[in-house]
């Protein structure tokens, strides 16, 4: 036990100091940030697929936003239709694309606990 004029008598734990305090947020930074990398990698790694026009069209990205593959039913291809055609296609990936965005921002919230962080404000 010690003794301080400002504090008198202590015990011997004293508060964190602001150096320390520091230290602990830092730490709890890294580890909130390997969590975010480890979730974004395991999203990265899935694959999203959807489809449109009955089953006419099916596409698959990854969670890179990567096209994966395009399949095409013989009877979506309609020389006379075109447009549909490309409709479709811009439809179906568009889907697939927000299928992974959503599972990316699902993650993301896992890990941040809903925090809404703004990682781009920090250059990050």
């Amino acid at each position: 036990m010690g003794y301080s004029a400002r504090r008198g008598f202590s015990s011997g734990s004293m508060k964190p100091t602001g150096a320390q305090r520091q230290a602990e947020v830092q730490q709890k930074i890294a580890q909130m940030q390997e969590a975010m990398s480890a979730a974004q990698e395991a999203v990265e790694a899935q694959v999203f697929t959807a489809s449109v026009g009955g089953g006419a069209v099916e596409v698959s990205v990854n969670g890179k936003k990567e096209v994966q593959s395009i399949q095409i039913q013989k009877d979506a291809v309609d020389p006379e239709d075109v447009e549909m055609l490309q409709d479709m296609l811009v439809s179906a990936v568009n889907e697939a694309l927000r299928q992974a965005d959503e599972a990316m921002e699902k993650s993301m919230d896992g890990v941040t606990g809903g925090l809404n962080l703004n990682l781009g404000q920090f250059g990050l």
